[in-house]
């Protein structure tokens, strides 16, 4: 199957120079974007809730909401929602979505987050964790919010992924790297580049552990079935008794009681 653009849901700006990341140029072609996307909306933000499962009355941080889909979804579920992103042209868009009583507040996840330890029940980080070089401080501030056995759902790009577009590509793959990654994106006329840090599953499950989460669920979920109608170009490739692509990579990683 031929690679489908990897559009992120959410997304941070870390500390790198200012040409990479720069959401707030692309923001509305990228939320327009996300709205009806193959990989987002029928694919990755389904995958999110489900594992969500039932959050009404739950108190969730949406690290990295971007335009907010994940956050007005959460909502209208019953969850009383924050919503985090480093990109202020995202979050006006977010707010013209969510309304101006949405609790939206520019931060970045790589430095110290702006709540008191315990104040959530979950933290929701949607493609966002593939931005920062180092996991550890942004784990560890992650692990803080929540409230004992709370939960972090992650999703990231899977990590073969790159490792198979280096094989397609004539490269000598470098799974088992931790290794930086360039895309230069177009959307709504305004181009920007992106920048991701790639890293092998033990890299992702050694830092989670470390930052003493317990894995319980590794997920490579199935898209939608309403998505073979309206991608059916993009699926052709897929037998229709398959509804499984290698996209994104899920996790459910829990804190301990009390």
């Amino acid at each position: 199957m031929a690679r489908m653009p990897t559009v992120p849901e959410n997304h941070v700006e870390t500390a790198y120079p200012s040409r990479f990341n720069d959401y707030d140029r692309i923001a509305e072609g990228y939320t327009a974007e996300n709205e009806t996307s193959l990989l987002n909306a029928y694919y990755e933000r389904p995958a999110m809730l489900e594992l969500a499962g039932d959050v009404t009355g739950r108190r969730i941080l949406d690290a990295g909401c971007g335009s907010g889909p994940l956050f007005h979804a959460l909502r209208d579920r019953g969850a009383v929602v924050t919503g985090i992103d480093a990109s202020a042209g995202m979050l006006e868009l977010a707010r013209q979505r969510l309304g101006t009583d949405a609790d939206l507040r520019v931060a970045d996840l790589a430095n110290p987050l702006p709540f008191p330890d315990d104040a959530f029940d979950d933290v929701i980080a949607s493609l966002v964790l593939h931005y920062l070089e180092d996991w550890g401080p942004t784990l560890a501030e992650l692990r803080r919010v929540l409230r004992p056995g709370g939960r972090l759902l992650v999703s990231v790009e899977h990590p073969f992924m790159s490792t198979l577009m280096q094989h397609m590509a004539g490269e000598k793959p470098t799974y088992f790297e931790t290794r930086n990654r360039i895309e230069e994106w177009t959307m709504g006329g305004q181009t920007a580049q992106l920048s991701f840090w790639d890293r092998p599953l033990h890299a992702m499950t050694e830092a989670f552990t470390a930052a003493g989460f317990r894995i319980s669920v590794i997920s490579e979920p199935p898209f939608v079935p309403e998505a073979r109608e309206v991608f059916p170009e993009e699926l052709r490739e897929i037998e229709p008794t398959r509804t499984r692509f290698l996209s994104f990579l899920f996790f459910v990683l829990e804190t301990e009681s009390a």
